[in-house]
């Protein structure tokens, strides 16, 4: 999933959308489909292969942005009559329509990933699996993974069970009316748990040193002629809904770590340069970050309905460029398990219509939890899946950057010339008088160059925008 939301509304749309179209093409984004593959896609929407297990009665519900229809997961939530609560957490079953070594499964290789563009996105499966048949729309029946992990009264992980099961979703909800529902008290018990059990994970997080980073969406509009970035903040039910997919995810790295066998999503800690340059963001965009405070405590003190505090929030992301994919077999664990932002072991498998590696992580955790054999198909792609999910997590970060920086360069596009308050967060070390600044306002990053001195690293400073073309993605700036 990108770290940076971002799309375009309204009239802004239709200039920016053939240079979208043109750094499609220049980066090789594989679009179109084959015919094959299309094909493939039809017959196995028709004939997925169902699990024995018929879990249909269960009325579980989903928590997507209200345009979503490839949706991964849905949920029911209730009480344990002896104390504490249940979690399950069904997710589509991509291994019922895909097969090894075919046409379909091939092209998931080459993509890897969901590709998300500001104007459109480009899919892993074809839509005819991740909008249609393998998604959890209500009313339809569905082949899933379904987890049921059983907490305590603090939530605590008691138990963890996932095994095939046939669903059926009742209602696809969305943020804002989740919200709603549960703030005026009008949400049924298995919604209104979200924000009880999400609350006590939120404070697990804490307690065990972990970070959830709730980065707003960003948002580039025309009005009266002129570009203006805006932020959608994200609410509470966006946190509490993303500790239940948390929560899976460590799930599965404890079987997997207890099974011998896996791939986790590992992050080293972060480096003393990566936080020594977020501390001179924070002070670019006048966040007090005292010394003795620590990285996570300032995150959770910050306000996402603060456009200052969203452009930070966005900037924190920048400690995530370490994480990578660890896979083991045979018993041998590695000496690294653990995902720094969660300060837990992690893994991913709670989005397989968008994300390659967790189908193969469902895999792991319905052998691991039957006391069964890993499927041959499954051990033969694990040394690779790493180095696949690198390179697709690596052309998804450089889709990312470019849509940012084309969407800045529209952005300022009618600002060449103006003067701008920046701080300077970055220099060259073999050339001083270049390096990366960070604006004030609007909240950009974008290199500076043409001066004649060293930069002041860490130092406020009035730059000047020599350039801002969203036809070649570039915004510089000089030394006012």
């Amino acid at each position: 999933m990108p770290r940076r939301h971002l799309h375009v509304t309204g009239a802004a749309e239709a200039p920016l959308r053939g240079v979208l179209r043109e750094l499609r093409t220049k980066l090789d984004v594989p679009e179109e489909f084959p015919a094959d593959v299309l094909a493939e896609a039809e017959c196995a929407a028709a004939a997925p292969r169902l699990p024995d297990h018929d879990a249909t009665d269960i009325p579980l519900f989903t928590i997507d942005p209200p345009t979503s229809v490839d949706l991964d997961q849905a949920m029911h939530l209730s009480r344990r009559e002896s104390g504490g609560f249940r979690v399950r957490y069904a997710i589509a079953d991509v291994a019922a329509y895909v097969t090894p070594g075919q046409a379909l499964d091939a092209e998931a290789h080459r993509r890897v990933t969901t590709l998300y563009f500001p104007d459109e996105k480009v899919p892993l499966h074809p839509t005819a699996l991740s909008e249609g048949a393998a998604s959890l729309l209500p009313g339809q029946d569905c082949p899933a993974a379904l987890w049921t992990i059983d907490l305590d009264d603090e939530g605590r992980t008691l138990s963890t069970d996932v095994r095939r099961a046939l669903v059926r979703s009742r209602a696809k909800l969305d943020y804002d009316g989740v919200q709603r529902a549960i703030d005026d008290g009008t949400a049924e018990e298995p919604l209104a748990l979200l924000a009880g059990i999400g609350r006590l994970r939120e404070r697990l997080e804490v307690e065990r040193g972990g970070i959830s980073l709730n980065v707003p969406e960003q948002e580039i509009v025309e009005r009266d002629g002129a570009y203006e970035l805006a932020y959608r903040a994200p609410l509470p039910a966006d946190g509490w809904n993303a500790q239940i997919s948390l929560l899976t995810g460590m799930a599965a790295a404890d079987l997997m770590i207890a099974s011998g066998t896996g791939i986790l999503r590992t992050l080293p800690t972060a480096p003393d340069g990566a936080v020594g340059r977020l501390r001179r963001t924070a002070k670019a965009l006048r966040i007090d970050w005292p010394h003795h405070v620590p990285y996570a405590e300032l995150v959770r003190s910050l306000d996402p309905t603060r456009s200052h505090h969203a452009a930070f929030l966005q900037e924190c992301t920048t400690l995530l460029r370490g994480a990578g994919y660890t896979a083991f077999s045979g018993g041998e664990v590695p000496e690294r398990t653990a995902h720094a932002a969660v300060a837990a072991p992690y893994a991913h498998c709670t989005a397989p219509l968008r994300r390659l590696v967790d189908r193969y992580a469902a895999e792991l955790c319905l052998a691991a939890c039957a006391g069964a054999g890993v499927p041959e198909w499954v051990l033969a792609a694990l040394p690779e899946l790493p180095k696949e999910m690198a390179d697709g997590t690596r052309r998804g970060n450089t889709v990312e950057r470019a849509c940012v920086d084309i969407v800045e360069a529209a952005l300022l596009k009618e600002r060449v010339g103006e003067i701008f308050d920046a701080v300077v967060v970055d220099v060259k070390e073999d050339e001083p008088a270049a390096g990366t600044v960070q604006l004030t306002e609007p909240a950009i990053v974008a290199p500076i160059e043409g001066g004649t001195g060293e930069l002041p690293l860490g130092e406020r400073l009035r730059v000047r925008l020599t350039q801002a073309d969203p036809g070649v993605a570039e915004v510089r700036f000089a030394p006012a």
